[in-house]
């Protein structure tokens, strides 16, 4: 991933040097292991652990001759080691060491996005809050439909980035698993077993896969991998809706513009909503990434590598931006301009048309066919629309809806507060109040 879109904490999980170091978790989780179990003398373990390191430069060298990887890495740790390093990476395949470091490092990714979520939450809720009976009008279609209040706009992605979180949370718990099981997954080695495989892995923190070929299956993989996909479409969907309300026709809220900033190279009066459109582009690579997981799960028979370029590609990167995204979203909500006046002069654009349909209910109850009390209401908000009148007034003075309706229960329909009236009720379905 490109410097432009990572943050330090979540890049060092990533970086190469990381990568050994976990490798090197793992493969010393074996040995204090096979140790504790009397599969391999202590006094080697002990050597082992004392004196594991590595070099990355020195595995590159390894690498470029021996044309892999994990033999490269293990070759550079026999080095240092000494004759103990017999007792390295005894028994073991290198998927046991590339599949749970692969999970260990999505572990400690996702703590990161976690934290991404609980934040953006917080700010979320903040300004829900603070908006909670701040009227706006309703879209659908694009088009003026009902009043709501901007804080009930606010909710809706609240409830969305809840789900999120409790689905991120569903997709952690299959990720942490781990394998020490060989070259099929059945433990042939007498250095290896079930019970080994369990206590080497809680020392990492995770907890076995219930089965593996000579890789954890990577459905598990291709599922954590949609819900970083789908957490990007959330991102995207309440930068869309930013976006679409920052338009100049609309201008009820625009993007936080710094002193010093620049909108455009050739127009200075532009204030663009920059920061929502890069979070829809990025939503289109994580989903693209996700995609590629889905491709991983069919491997051949017990494995084949199919799997492991595509994803030394998408775990860094799929995370990496998923966290910059949600770090960004949350600060483009902190610092959102909302603008309540605007609001009002868009609810005054129609002059209470928005109130047809309270008027449809209120001459059906009244005993009027639906049919017949929609063509009357229809033909006065299609008059009021063309520009022939207000349209409170042209329902008042039409005697086949003012028989019906008397002046009280049409003041109350066109009373702006019903349409806010259940805010709070819906706040506490959502966990705001």
């Amino acid at each position: 991933m490109i410097e432009r879109y990572q943050r330090p904490a979540m890049a060092s999980i990533w970086s190469l040097k990381n990568q050994y170091a976990t490798w090197l978790e793992v493969e010393l989780a074996v040995v204090k292991t096979q140790a504790e179990m009397g599969l391999i003398p202590v006094k080697e373990a002990d050597e082992i652990i004392k004196n594991a390191a590595f070099d990355p430069e020195r595995i590159a060298q390894i690498e470029a001759q021996v044309k892999h990887d994990v033999i490269a890495f293990v070759t550079d740790v026999e080095e240092r080691v000494g004759p103990a390093a017999r007792f390295f990476h005894y028994g073991l395949t290198s998927s046991d060491v590339l599949d749970t470091s692969l999970s260990l490092r999505l572990v400690r990714a996702s703590s990161l996005i976690r934290q991404d979520l609980i934040s953006l939450i917080e700010a979320l809720r903040t300004r829900t809050l603070e908006y909670q009976d701040t009227p706006t009008i309703g879209r659908s279609h694009g088009i003026h439909a009902e009043p709501t209040t901007f804080g009930l706009k606010l909710a809706y992605f609240v409830a969305e980035f809840k789900r999120n979180l409790k689905r991120f949370d569903d997709a952690v718990d299959d990720i942490s698993v781990g394998q020490i099981s060989g070259p099929v997954g059945n433990y042939s080695s007498a250095s290896l077993s079930p019970a080994l495989e369990e206590k080497a892995l809680l020392k990492l923190g995770l907890k076995p896969t219930s089965i593996s070929s000579q890789v954890i299956s990577r459905d598990v993989h291709a599922h954590y991998f949609q819900v970083l996909a789908l957490i990007a479409t959330s991102v995207e969907h309440l930068a869309v809706e930013i976006r679409l309300l920052a338009r100049t026709e609309v201008a009820e809220v625009e993007e936080a513009f710094g002193q010093g900033q620049k909108g455009s190279s050739a127009m200075p009066h532009k204030k663009n909503p920059i920061l929502s459109e890069n979070l829809t582009g990025l939503a289109r690579v994580v989903r693209g990434l996700a995609q590629a997981s889905l491709e991983d799960v069919v491997l051949w028979h017990e494995r084949d590598i199919s799997h492991s370029s595509v994803e030394r590609l998408i775990a860094p990167d799929a995370t990496v931006l998923v966290d910059f995204m949600l770090s960004r979203l949350k600060g483009l909500i902190s610092g959102l301009v909302v603008k309540p006046e605007k609001m009002l002069d868009n609810l005054r654009l129609t002059g209470g048309l928005y109130n047809s349909q309270e008027i449809l209910l209120a001459l059906c109850r009244s005993g009027l066919s639906r049919v017949a009390a929609y063509a009357l209401v229809q033909n006065k908000a299609m008059a009021a629309a063309n520009g022939e009148g207000d349209f409170k007034t042209l329902i008042q003075q039409d005697p086949a809806i003012s028989e019906r309706l008397s002046a009280e229960e049409l003041e109350s329909i066109f009373n702006p507060h019903r349409f806010s009236r259940h805010t709070s009720e819906i706040f506490r379905r959502v966990g705001l109040l």
